[in-house]
């Protein structure tokens, strides 16, 4: 009698039998999932800055100055004067905007520090202004 002799085969039957199971089921539950839909919001174009709204202006240094609607130069703060100075500016008018301006050089992370006072605060309504490349 002889010795049968080892195969050095896989069988992949079973592996494409499984495979198969699960492509059916991906296949009935796919048509039965929600797709989640989100609501991006939409940003316009505004032509001019609004007339009533404070700025705050962020220098190179990282000094700060707020200028008053109607103003062109702002005075010298610091970071908590500034969220003060601002406080007491929207109890007069709650729904006055905080507009932020960043010279070029200023890093990201003076603006978000600003963003953040300002936040801790319950100031409403801050808005970053962008200057134009053009100009």
């Amino acid at each position: 009698m002889r010795p049968r002799r080892l195969k050095n085969e896989i069988n992949v039957v079973p592996y494409i039998d499984v495979m198969l199971v699960l492509l059916v089921i991906f296949m009935v539950t796919a048509p039965m999932m929600t797709t989640a839909s989100i609501d991006v919001p939409s940003v316009g174009k505004a032509s001019q800055v609004p007339a009533e709204a404070l700025q705050v202006n962020i220098r190179a240094d990282q000094s700060l100055s707020l200028s008053a609607p109607g103003k062109s130069e702002g005075r010298s703060l610091s970071r908590s004067e500034l969220a003060q100075a601002i406080v007491d500016a929207q109890r007069k008018n709650p729904e006055q905007p905080v507009l932020i301006v960043g010279d070029k050089n200023v890093k990201y992370e003076a603006v978000l520090a600003v963003m953040d006072e300002l936040q801790r605060q319950q100031v409403k309504r801050i808005g970053l202004l962008v200057q134009p490349t053009g100009k």
